[in-house]
């Protein structure tokens, strides 16, 4: 049985990270990512043009995890709490018991190791506290840095396609039984 609860909110460390949930005052750490070009070249989203966009996407995220829909953190720097990044599960399937993660990181930071290392995290909260058994990522066929990313974080490629999106890969990630 998939443990979807958010409340309270789990916020996660690692040795640099913290990963905590956003507040309106990440306002321009949040339009900082989600306005930037090279971050949303992949992405089939509207980019934030405005303060207000990024706010309002703010309260939408606050409002999921409210709801327990999806969860959403801020990647931090735990020695400066600057946000570096963000990461998140969504588009859970409780009878075939996994979700999706997605992620974005400031260009000024990556290559770095830090979303490696906040994935670790993520996907063993998944696995081990939220009991989940499968988490997928999709990612355009053209970006070579998320393919590798997700390879190297132990993602497998799927023969799986989603009609719906064609020039995107699968990737999963599948809990083992000695994780639990």
């Amino acid at each position: 049985m998939v443990n979807k609860s958010f409340t309270p909110f789990p916020i996660l460390t690692t040795e640099r990270l913290t990963l905590r949930q956003l507040s309106t005052n990440d306002g321009q750490s949040i339009f900082a990512l989600r306005s930037d070009p090279e971050i949303n070249k992949y992405l089939d989203r509207q980019p934030s043009r405005t303060m207000e966009d990024a706010i309002s996407f703010i309260n939408k995220i606050n409002d999921n995890i409210e709801k327990n829909i999806s969860i959403y953190w801020a990647i931090t720097l735990t020695n400066s709490q600057i946000i570096v990044g963000t990461i998140c599960l969504f588009d859970f399937s409780d009878e075939k018991n996994k979700c999706e993660i997605g992620y974005e990181l400031l260009t000024d930071f990556q290559g770095q190791g830090i979303m490696k290392e906040a994935t670790e995290e993520v996907t063993g909260y998944a696995f081990q506290t939220m009991r989940l058994q499968k988490i997928e990522a999709l990612t355009h066929i053209r970006n070579r840095n998320s393919i590798r990313f997700l390879t190297k974080s132990g993602f497998k490629k799927s023969i799986e396609t989603d009609n719906e999106i064609p020039d995107h890969n699968i990737f999963t990630l599948t809990n083992s039984p000695d994780s639990m």
